[in-house]
C-alpha cells in the first residue's frame, strides 16, 4: 500500500487551472470574494469545517439541555417545573399549581437527545469538522477533491438540522419512539402523538443527513487516495488521516442500509405496505398489515448502528493519537499496529451488529457467533490503548488542555470499554439489557470518550482554525470538572443497572424495588447540571477567544511535525503560497537524532533511517 503511486497533485492542479485561481486569491489581482462566498456558500475546506463545528456545537447545547430536563424529572420528581412553561408550553402540565413534565414529552426528549447527540454532534460535528480541516492540510492538498460537493455535504446537514429543529415545535410534538425508532411504534402514525408528523420529519431529516454523510465520505476517500502531496505515501500519513479514511469507508457502506430501512418505514407508514408490521391491534381493531417483521428493521438499523459507534469513536482515536504524540514529545508507539488495529476495527464492526439484539428472539447459535466477534473486536481496541500508554510512558508531557482531554479519553475508553465485555456476552446481557448499565456503558465509551477526543482536537487545532488560542485556565477547569462530573453521572448508573433499574422509565413511584434509588438519581442529576454548566463555559471560552484570545504569532506553536503547521498563520483558500510542500519522512519524528522534532518537510540526512519502515 505504501508504494501506490498516483498522479502528481501539482500536475492535476496545473491541468485544472487551480494555481491561477490560487494566486489570484492570495495576491488579490483578479479574485474578488464576498461575504456569502466566503462564509456561507464557501468551498474552502477550512471554512466548511468551522460550519460543521459551530452547527454541531449548537446541537450539542440543545441535546444536552434536553438531557438536563428529563434528568430533572428523574432526580427531582416532586419538583415544580412551572418555570419551564415559557419554553416548553403545553408539555409542562400544571395541576394544583405544580408543573410536571408531560410523560409523552419525556419520551420525546429522550428520543431527540439520542438522535441529536449521536448523529448531529458526534458524527457531523466531530467527523465533519476535523475531516474537513485536516485531510487537505495534513496531506499537502489545496482543498478537497470537490469543493462544490464538500459545500453540498454541509448544506444537506444544515437542511437535515432544519427539518429536525422544526419537528420540535409541532403541536403533536417531536418523534417520541426512541432514537432507534423501532416499529411498530414508529411505523404507525396513530400509535402516539409523537409517531405522527414528528416521526415523518425525523425520517426526512435522517434521509437528508445520510446524503450529507455520503457526499462527505466520497470526498474524503477521493482526497486521501488521489491528492496526497509528493512523498506522502500511505505509511507516512498521520494517524488522524487513517482514522478519517476508515471512518468515511464505514459511512459509505453502512448509512445506505439505514436509508433503505427508513424508506421501507415510510412505505409502511404511508403506502399500506407491511415490511415491519403484522397482526397489529389498536383499540381492539385489527389493522390490515400482515406478514411483516419488526425484527427486519432492527437488523437494518443495527447494521448501521454498530459501525456508527466506530464512525463516532475512530476520528476521536485519530485526534487523540496525534495530540498525545505531539505533547508527549515522543513518536507514536506502534504506528503500524495502530493502523492495522483501525482497519481490523472497521472490518469487525460490520459483523457484530446483532449483539444489540440478544433479546429479540435471535437463534442462540447465531448469538454465539456475534458474542465471539464482539469479544474479538476488543483486541484491536486494546492494542490502541496499550500503544497510547506506551506513547505516554517516559514522555516529556505538556499538561495543557488538549493533552489532558486526550489522557481523559484514554481513561474513558478503558473504563467504558471494559463494561462492554459484559454486554457483549449474551448470557449476561439478558440480565443487563435495557437497564441503566447499558446507558452507563455506551455513554462513557461512545459519548463522553468521543466528546473528550473532540475537545482535545478543538483545543489543539483551535489556533489553526482561528489564529488565536483558547484560555488555558478555563480549559483546565473545563477538563477537571468534566471528567469528575462525567464519572459522577455514569459510574453510579452501573450499580442501578446491576440492581435491575430499567432505562427510559418516566417515573419509578410505582416500583417499591426502585424507590430507594431516589438519592442516587438526585446525585446523578446534580452532577449532570454541573457538567452542563461547564460546557456552557467552554462555549463562552470558544467564541470569546475567536476575537479576544491570545494571538498566534508563529505558524507552528506546538512544534509539531505535520504539514498543517507549515501553512501561513492566515492561510487563504489554497493553504500554501506557491508550490505544495514535499514530504520526506513519516509524521512522528519526535526526539530523534538529538532534535526535539523534525518536520515532515525536512529532507532525510545521509545516514538517517526512515522511521516509517
Amino acid at each position: 500500500m505504501a508504494n501506490v503511486q498516483y498522479k502528481d497533485p501539482e500536475e492535476m492542479i496545473a491541468e485544472t487551472g487551480w494555481n491561477d485561481h490560487f494566486h489570484e486569491h492570495h495576491h488579490g489581482d483578479k479574485y474578488q470574494s464576498n461575504f456569502f462566498a466566503t462564509y456561507i456558500f464557501s468551498t474552502d475546506h477550512k471554512m466548511i469545517s468551522k460550519q460543521f463545528l459551530i452547527t454541531g456545537m449548537f446541537w450539542a447545547l440543545i441535546g444536552a439541555a434536553m438531557s438536563i430536563i428529563f434528568r430533572l424529572q428523574l432526580g427531582f420528581p416532586e419538583a415544580d417545573l412551572s418555570w419551564l412553561q415559557p419554553i416548553l408550553g403545553k408539555w409542562i402540565v400544571v395541576n394544583e399549581g405544580i408543573g410536571k413534565l408531560d410523560p409523552e414529552f419525556y419520551y420525546a426528549l429522550v428520543t431527540m437527545h439520542g438522535t441529536i447527540i449521536v448523529f448531529f454532534v458526534l458524527t457531523a460535528g466531530l467527523s465533519g469538522t476535523f475531516s474537513n480541516l485536516l485531510i487537505p492540510l495534513q496531506l499537502g492538498a489545496r482543498d478537497m477533491a470537490s469543493g462544490f460537493l464538500n459545500m453540498l455535504s454541509y448544506w444537506f446537514f444544515f437542511l437535515s438540522s432544519v427539518a429536525m429543529f422544526y419537528s420540535l415545535f409541532l403541536n403533536t410534538g417531536p418523534f417520541a419512539g426512541g432514537w432507534t425508532a423501532y416499529p411498530p411504534l414508529s411505523a404507525l402514525p396513530q400509535a402516539s402523538s409523537g409517531s405522527g408528523a414528528g416521526m415523518t420529519l425525523w425520517t426526512v431529516s435522517l434521509a437528508l443527513f445520510v446524503v450529507s454523510v455520503l457526499l462527505g465520505g466520497m470526498n474524503y476517500i477521493t482526497t486521501v487516495l488521489n491528492l496526497r502531496t509528493k512523498g506522502m505515501t500511505m505509511w507516512r500519513m498521520p494517524l488522524t488521516i487513517w482514522a478519517f479514511l476508515v471512518t468515511a469507508i464505514l459511512g459509505l457502506l453502512s448509512f445506505p442500509v439505514l436509508l433503505s430501512g427508513l424508506f421501507l418505514m415510510l412505505f409502511d407508514r404511508g403506502l399500506g405496505t407491511s415490511f415491519y408490521l403484522s397482526e397489529i391491534f389498536i383499540g381492539g381493531k385489527a389493522l390490515d398489515h400482515v406478514g411483516g417483521s419488526p425484527i427486519l428493521y432492527q437488523h437494518l438499523f443495527w447494521f448501521l448502528g454498530h459501525p456508527e459507534v466506530y464512525i463516532i469513536i475512530l476520528p476521536a482515536m485519530g485526534l487523540v493519537s496525534e495530540v498525545l504524540a505531539t505533547h508527549a514529545r515522543k513518536p507514536i508507539f506502534g504506528y503500524r499496529a495502530m493502523v492495522y488495529s483501525m482497519l481490523a476495527i472497521g472490518f469487525l464492526s460490520f459483523i457484530v451488529w446483532a449483539h444489540h439484539m440478544f433479546m429479540s428472539g435471535v437463534n442462540p447459535w447465531i448469538s454465539n457467533f456475534f458474542v465471539v466477534f464482539t469479544l474479538i473486536i476488543a483486541v484491536p481496541s486494546a492494542v490502541k490503548v496499550f500503544n497510547w500508554i506506551g506513547t505516554l510512558y517516559g514522555g516529556n508531557i505538556r499538561f495543557n488542555s488538549a493533552m489532558l482531554f486526550s489522557i481523559g479519553f484514554v481513561s474513558m475508553f478503558i473504563s467504558g470499554g471494559l463494561t462492554g465485555i459484559f454486554l457483549g456476552n449474551s448470557a449476561i446481557d439478558i440480565q443487563m439489557h435495557d437497564t441503566y448499565f447499558v446507558v452507563a456503558h455506551f455513554h462513557i465509551v461512545m459519548g463522553i470518550a468521543a466528546f473528550f477526543g473532540m475537545f482535545a482536537g478543538i483545543y489543539h487545532w483551535y489556533p489553526k482554525m482561528f489564529g488565536t488560542f483558547m484560555n488555558e485556565t478555563l480549559g483546565k477547569i473545563h477538563f477537571w470538572g468534566t471528567i469528575f462530573g462525567a464519572y459522577a453521572i455514569f459510574w453510579p448508573m452501573h450499580y442501578l443497572g446491576m440492581a435491575g433499574v430499567p432505562r427510559r422509565y418516566y417515573s419509578f413511584d410505582a416500583f417499591d424495588a426502585f424507590k430507594h434509588f431516589a438519592d442516587t438519581n438526585k446525585f446523578i442529576t446534580t452532577a449532570a447540571i454541573v457538567v452542563f454548566a461547564l460546557q456552557v463555559m467552554f462555549v463562552i471560552n470558544f467564541f470569546y477567544s475567536i476575537w479576544k484570545g491570545k494571538k498566534m504569532t508563529t505558524p507552528n506553536p506546538w512544534l509539531s511535525t505535520t504539514l498543517e503547521w507549515t501553512t501561513p498563520i492566515e492561510a487563504g483558500h489554497g493553504n500554501w503560497v506557491g508550490n505544495l510542500p514535499v514530504v520526506h519522512r513519516w509524521a512522528y519524528d519526535y526526539g530523534k537524532d538529538g532534535k526535539d522534532y523534525i518536520p515532515q518537510i525536512e529532507p532525510m540526512g545521509k545516514d538517517e533511517s526512515d522511521s516509517d519502515h
